[in-house]
């Protein structure tokens, strides 16, 4: 896992059931809301000043994905997306790494095909089984519930970018 977690430099996610943990509420007058985690945001923050791109590939279109991904700094967010494999090629084309140089976050069958082509392949435990018995790794945090920082923080870790990252918080 070591080695394959030392060539990543884009970090691609779901959002709904990774970034969140999938449940969405709608409000009286057409509102939608979801819960972020602070947590996971910081994360993404870090791997941004370590020099990972960070994107979303969502099935789902929000103006709260968008809100949030921008609030993030996230590099690029796509949604509406029906195929997933070919925004995939797309992104990789795009930022110019290969597919060993990919790590994806998802959740259900519509992210398997991508689970299936990268370099580091990751699962909530709150994915649906089949997709877990795809992936390198399952995190223990849900997704919306620190997920996503659990993987930014082994990424930092794993290559050696942590004390780097959060010195400035340790002074």
């Amino acid at each position: 896992m070591k080695e394959r977690i030392l060539k990543i430099k884009l970090l691609i996610m779901d959002v709904d059931g990774v970034l969140t943990d999938g449940r969405i509420v709608y409000g009286d007058h057409g509102d939608e809301l979801k819960f972020f985690d602070v947590q996971d945001g910081f994360g993404l923050v870090m791997l941004r000043r370590a020099g990972i791109v960070t994107v979303v590939i969502s099935a789902n279109k929000s103006r709260v994905n968008q809100r949030r991904s921008k609030e993030l700094h996230i590099s690029k967010i796509y949604q509406n997306v029906k195929d997933k494999l070919k925004m995939f090629e797309k992104v990789a084309k795009k930022f110019k790494v290969s597919h060993e140089e990919v790590c994806y976050i998802g959740d259900d069958l519509i992210d398997a095909p991508v689970l299936a082509r990268v370099g580091f392949a990751v699962a909530v435990p709150n994915a649906v089984e089949a997709v877990k018995e795809i992936v390198h790794y399952v995190t223990t945090r849900p997704g919306g519930r620190g997920a996503v920082r659990e993987v930014s923080d082994l990424i930092l870790k794993t290559q050696l970018k942590w004390i780097n990252v959060t010195e400035r918080y340790f002074q």
